[in-house]
Parts: structure tokens; C-alpha cells; sequence
């Protein structure tokens, strides 16, 4: 026993050696990183492979080799921070397709908390978002499978399916007493990253769901339409990234260079490879494709200096964070609504030669201004009422994740106290209206904003009145 034992620790050295040189790993630690020698650990890989030959000799059933790996591979990866993860071919192909825009499944961005899933934000015109799932919702039953112990992509595959196919969703939500259980059914997610509307004469509306590889262009379009549509000069501009997840951060370079003069600094990165170390201006290299024309070109002038508001809430993330902070940082744009999610790392999608790939966090993003917002978000220049049941923002946000990355440029990673309603520019908003019917709250099929959108109706207000306040729009 003790000799196979030994076969079986060597052999499975031997695996984890090459998985690292399949990672292009080196095999000496980089210089520099705290407790480390200049060489391997080989106690801890000692340890790992008396491990996995415990496992291969005395687990009750017997284990399939690659099986074992990918979840030590996977493990090595959650065990870093909640945004790092390995993709299996499945799930890398779909993340593939995810940002071009079409995807299968319910329609919810989610995480891992403490063993469970939580909703980061339902998607706009998707089947969670119909059926009433709201960010913060804690997932804990899918159909009869409860999740305590699901890793998060066990999860998702558990949600994806084909379209038309019914799953239950047991949900746990603040401030209700008993758990909600809601049945939708798959769809083929189709993602509208931009819609616009003239609101009104000289006013108009741009919301951005999600930055996918087209959003730059789409944007690009839908602004030079609603301009087309408006007769005279246009007033103001509501740029919304409420509920914005984020996405790819060419979109996000694209988006902010819309409306900032050329070459103005979006964000920044810093890491610990060259690679990790970008300066990102609103230069078409920063958002283009090799040989791409410039859709930005051709824009009205007007869009760089129209007055400005941002909307942004808890479910604003990433590279919508990315967008609200440079607009800020160039005094562009107001930021109107609630502190946004608090993430500011890059994940890089690095390939394997299997078809598989892993999603590394790879560099701290910052804003022009040098500001870190990770874990803290960004804090609205107006404070809207939120509409939560207690004096608590009830959303999950970066800081409230297991292992996530420590501000590097704050003393503390603590939330910010939402500032007083108009600090800065001496608005004063209006109450939010009570018992306001659910079905005002989200558009009508077909429309683009809804009945009773509190702090759209804010945000005109504000641009409305700019001119007898203290401050405005630089």
C-alpha cells in the first residue's frame, strides 16, 4: 500500500507540475512576494499530493484524474477574490458569445457570498427581470437543488438551459419573512446594450444596460438620432447606468470618450506585469479594432459640452463605475443616485491550450483623479432617496464579498455614508412618491422609461434648473 501510495504521489506531482507550465506559470516565485523563498513550496506541494493520492486510494468512489485537477485548479482561483474563476469550454464559449451581446438563461448577473448566490442585478427585458428578481436577492434553492455548497458555476450551468424550459428559484430577501419562490422560464438573452429616447424637447435619454463589444458604436448611433429628432439646441443629456453590471472595458474607454474632449484620461490600471500597467485616453486606439473607422467622429459637437447627468445606483459596477468616475473626475457630468457597487479590479480572460480559460484579476483600475473606488463605489454628487424599507442600502455591493480586494489607496474599505441630498450644488430633490403602483415602476412593453422613474424625473429637474442654483455642470 505505502509503495502504491507513493506511485501515486509522484504521479500526481507530476500532473499538477505540468497544469502549472500549462498556466505559463513560472516556476519561481516572482521577486518580491511576501513569504516566499525564490523557489517552489515543495511542503505544500508535498502536501497537495499525499492529498490527491488519499483521495485516488481511499475516497469511497472512485475519482476520475482530470476531475480532481480542474477542481484544484478551480479552487486555487475562488480562493483569490470573487471575480477570478476557472471556465470550463462551456462556460468559455458562452462568455465568448456573452459579449457580443446573446446568451441563454435567465437574464441575472450574480456572485458568491458565504456559500450562496446573490443577484448583483437583473438584466433589462429578461425573464428575471419580468418575473420581479431584484439585486440583492439571495438565491437559495434552484428547482429542488439547494445551493449552500454549489461552487458559483455549478450554479449558472444550473440556471442555463434551453430556452422555454421552466426552473423554480427560491429567494430569500431582506425584509420578508418568508422565502419567495418564483417559477420563470429560459430565454435566449438578447441584450440591447443602448436605448434612447427625446424625452422632450432639447432633453435627451441614454441608458446603457451592459458594455459589450458593439455598445461603443450603438451609443454612437443612438446619439446621432436623438439629436436628428430634437429641433432646436439640445438642453441636457441623462446618461443612465442604473443596474449596469459592466463588461468590457474597451466599452466602457468608448462610452466615456463620447462625451470627454479627445484624449482626455478615462482610467488607468495598475498591476504587476507590464501588461497590467494602462494609461486609457479617449483616443480611438483605446476603443477601436485594428482598422475600425471612428464612429465617434462624426458626432454632434454638441454632445462634449451639453450639461450632463449620470444616474447610478448599487447595481452600477465595474465599467460603469469606470464611466460615472471620469465624467466626474472632468467635472463632465452630475452623478445622481445612490453609491455605486465598489469594483475596481480588471479581469483578464486568459486562454488554456484545452479550450478552457481562467479569469484572473490581473489590475486595480483608477480614475483619472488617482481615485480608488474599490469597495467603496462612487459617491453621487446628489443623494437620492434609494426607496429601501431602512436607513441601510439593502444591495450588495463589493465591499459585502468574502475575500474581495482592500482599497489600496484608503485607510478603510468601509462603505461611504451617503452624502446629505444636494451637497454639492444646492438641489434639493424631491421626496420619492409612496405606494407608487409596481407596474409604473418599469417601462411598458416597448417604451424605454417608465411612468413613475423617480430619479429620471430628478435628473431633468435638476438640468431644469441649473441656472438659479449655486453650482452646475462645468
Amino acid at each position: 500500500m505505502r509503495k502504491k501510495m507513493r506511485q501515486l504521489g509522484l504521479l500526481a506531482l507530476g500532473i499538477f507540475m505540468g497544469v502549472v507550465i500549462s498556466l505559463n506559470f513560472s516556476a519561481v516565485a516572482q521577486p518580491g512576494a511576501s513569504g516566499t523563498t525564490g523557489t517552489l513550496p515543495i511542503e505544500e506541494l508535498r502536501a497537495f499530493t499525499e492529498v490527491f493520492g488519499r483521495i485516488k486510494s481511499d475516497y469511497v468512489e472512485s475519482v476520475d484524474d482530470k476531475k480532481l485537477i480542474t477542481q484544484a485548479i478551480s479552487g486555487m482561483l475562488a480562493g483569490l477574490d470573487p471575480h477570478s474563476g476557472y471556465l470550463d469550454k462551456e462556460e468559455f464559449r458562452e462568455m465568448q458569445v456573452g459579449t457580443r451581446g446573446e446568451f441563454g438563461g435567465l437574464g441575472i448577473e450574480v456572485g458568491m457570498e458565504d456559500g450562496l448566490v446573490k443577484v448583483v442585478s437583473p438584466i433589462d427585458d429578461s425573464p428575471a427581470s419580468r418575473a420581479g428578481i431584484k439585486a440583492g436577492d439571495l438565491i437559495v434553492k434552484l428547482d429542488n437543488i439547494f445551493v449552500k455548497g454549489m461552487s458559483l458555476n455549478d450554479a449558472v450551468k444550473q440556471m442555463r438551459g434551453k430556452p422555454d424550459t421552466p426552473i423554480t428559484l427560491t429567494i430569500a430577501r431582506k425584509g420578508e419573512d418568508k422565502p419567495l419562490v418564483f417559477t420563470l422560464k429560459r430565454a435566449v438573452i438578447k441584450i440591447q446594450s443602448v436605448k434612447s429616447q427625446l424625452l422632450e424637447p432639447g432633453y435627451a435619454y441614454f441608458r446603457v444596460t451592459q458594455f459589450q463589444g458593439p455598445t461603443g458604436e450603438t451609443l454612437a448611433n443612438a446619439i446621432q438620432n436623438v439629436f436628428r429628432q430634437n429641433a432646436g439646441p439640445m438642453q441636457g443629456i441623462v446618461l443612465d447606468l442604473r443596474n449596469d453590471p459592466g463588461g468590457l472595458l474597451t466599452g466602457a474607454v468608448a462610452v466615456s470618450a463620447a462625451f470627454l474632449p479627445k484624449n482626455a484620461l478615462v482610467v488607468y490600471t495598475d498591476g504587476r506585469t507590464e501588461d497590467a500597467k494602462m494609461r486609457l485616453t479617449a483616443s480611438p486606439v483605446n476603443y477601436l479594432g485594428n482598422g475600425a473607422q471612428d464612429y465617434l467622429a462624426k458626432l454632434p459637437p454638441a454632445i462634449k459640452d451639453v450639461p450632463m447627468v449620470v444616474l447610478v445606483n448599487g447595481g452600477s459596477a465595474s465599467a460603469s463605475e469606470i464611466v460615472a468616475g471620469a465624467l466626474q473626475d472632468h467635472h463632465r457630468a452630475v452623478i445622481m443616485g445612490t453609491q455605486t457597487f465598489g469594483k475596481a479590479s480588471v479581469q483578464t480572460i486568459l486562454p488554456l491550450g484545452d479550450g478552457t480559460a481562467i479569469k484572473l484579476t490581473t489590475a486595480r483600475y483608477y480614475t483619472p483623479n488617482g481615485r480608488s473606488i474599490q469597495a467603496r463605489g462612487i459617491v453621487p454628487d446628489i443623494a437620492l432617496d434609494d426607496g429601501s424599507r431602512s436607513a441601510a442600502n439593502l444591495k450588495v455591493r463589493e465591499a459585502d464579498l468574502s475575500k474581495h480586494l482592500i482599497n489600496d489607496r484608503e485607510q478603510t474599505d468601509a462603505p461611504v455614508a451617503a452624502i446629505p441630498a444636494g451637497n454639492a450644488f444646492g438641489f434639493v430633490p424631491a421626496a420619492r412618491p409612496q405606494n407608487v403602483d409596481d407596474k409604473d415602476l418599469k417601462p411598458a412593453p416597448g417604451e424605454v422609461v417608465a411612468r413613475s422613474d423617480y430619479e429620471l424625473a430628478q435628473a431633468i429637474a435638476f438640468l431644469k434648473s441649473r441656472g438659479t442654483l449655486h453650482a452646475g455642470v462645468n
